[in-house]
């Protein structure tokens, strides 16, 4: 007999579906598999494992998101495994900055250093959800805290929500990652879309000059992303560690140093990863989920990211028009900064239409400029709002 509440009763049931569609999807490349796989599998076994439990059980059978006594926990179920990697690695911030030191080792700030200005100029234009859902939210009975941790999802970068949520409303962060992961995964889906509704064909084939690309040393991409971490930290101090985080990752990867880019990369980038997923499957119980203000965290996270790829996209369009027709305005939604997945998702959709454009070293300014923007902005909400 299944006990508690019949709502959450049936939100374990829901969950455990959610989960497996999870794993379908990530498994078929239609969400990002590196998330959604180990996520899924969490979140229906963690469903599956307290069906029989009580509806106001605190925590799960394998972590506790408030950290509380785990002996309660050992009382359930002699099995509380991840709580050591939860307490040490999430609950702390740390795991974001070891992701964001796998994700410097894999970008190449050339592609941002080649058109430094344009890059610039559309990732803040791909920060309008970032913005702009803050106000929605407050409106909508959130705290200036609660909101600005919530609007940040329109950056699309998951270990900066997780930061900012952490720093600025640590009774959310649970669900506010969650519904930030859900989300960013979903970029895969939805942005392909949004492109060409809001593109027209002949404008989505567009082919770019290459040309004039300069070419940038290591050694110039090592000094650039030494100065910029230092600038950076100076000016926002509170999101010093994860600069340095993203830019020792650039740093270590244009240094040549082999066994320490093959670490950054496969050890650090995915085993993180991996236990982030996992992580955030077995924290999505229904209790969690089915609180009443994770569905106004969920329509907030949808609307940040949708008004950060308008955004974005509005920037390609100035763009456009500046450079008389010559800039393709599809290359503005790769200003959202879910490293690599937009710029990607830009260049298939163009190749779609004209398989000789070649946009994707634009869209990789765009992208890494988009992660720069969101530390920026992230660092100016837990400034001014902590």
């Amino acid at each position: 007999m299944v006990h508690g509440d019949p709502m959450i009763t049936f939100g374990r049931f829901f969950l455990i579906a959610l989960g497996f569609s999870f794993v379908y999807f990530g498994a078929r490349d239609i969400l990002e598999p590196l998330i959604m796989i180990p996520m899924g599998l969490g979140m229906a076994t963690v469903n599956a494992a307290v069906l029989f439990l009580t509806a106001n059980t605190m925590g799960t059978i394998f972590v506790d998101p408030m950290v509380s006594d785990t002996a309660q926990l050992m009382d359930i179920l002699q099995i509380d495994w991840l709580q050591p990697i939860y307490t040490f690695t999430f609950s702390n911030g740390l795991i974001a900055c070891l992701v964001f030191m796998g994700i410097g080792v894999i970008t190449d700030v050339g592609y941002l250093m080649m058109k430094p200005f344009t890059s610039m100029f559309i990732a803040i234009f791909a920060e309008l959800g970032s913005v702009a859902t803050l106000p929605i939210a407050v409106k909508m009975g959130l705290t200036p805290q609660e909101a600005a941790a919530i609007a940040i999802v329109g950056g699309a970068d998951g270990p900066m929500v997780l930061f900012t949520s952490l720093m600025l409303a640590k009774h959310l962060f649970v669900p506010i990652t969650i519904v930030a992961y859900l989300y960013l995964s979903l970029t895969y889906a939805v942005y392909p879309y949004m492109i060409r509704l809001l593109v027209p064909t002949k404008l989505r084939g567009i082919k770019m000059d290459l040309k004039g690309i300069p070419k940038i040393t290591p050694g110039e991409k090592m000094a650039f992303a030494t100065i910029t971490c230092v600038i950076l930290s100076l000016l926002f101090p509170v999101a010093a560690p994860l600069f340095l985080s993203f830019f020792v990752g650039v740093v270590i990867k244009e240094s040549g140093v082999t066994r320490f880019v093959e670490f950054m990369e496969n050890t650090v980038l995915y085993g993180s990863t991996f236990f982030l997923g996992l992580l955030l499957g077995v924290l999505c119980e229904a209790n969690t989920i089915f609180n009443p203000k994770v569905w106004i965290l969920l329509f907030l996270g949808s609307l940040a990211l949708l008004l950060s790829g308008i955004g974005g996209i509005i920037g390609g369009y100035i763009m456009y028009f500046l450079t008389r027709g010559k800039y393709n305005p599809a290359v503005g939604i790769a200003g959202v900064s879910c490293v690599p997945t937009t710029a990607k998702v830009v260049q298939k959709e163009v190749r779609l239409v004209n398989k000789h454009a070649m946009i994707l070293p634009f869209a990789m300014g765009a992208n890494v400029c988009g992660v720069i923007t969101t530390a920026i902005l992230a660092a100016i909400y837990v400034t001014l709002l902590r």
